[in-house]
């Protein structure tokens, strides 16, 4: 018996790609939502601590 006829035996097994669609593309959004109202500072900041020598000499 192939894989497939497994999976057409469970009741409600239909349900689960779309939910993990829905989950996929709900945190997609949301990001892509945080990225454009994040602060333009606060991404510079965040991109420059590897370069941050000051940070790195305090341990």
């Amino acid at each position: 018996m192939k894989f497939i006829n497994y999976l057409e035996s469970i009741a409600g097994i239909a349900v689960f790609p779309m939910i993990s669609l829905f989950i996929f593309f709900l945190f997609f959004s949301l990001l892509l939502v945080y990225v454009f109202k994040a602060d333009k500072q606060h991404i510079k900041d965040l991109k420059n601590i590897p370069l941050d020598n000051e940070a790195n000499n305090h341990q």
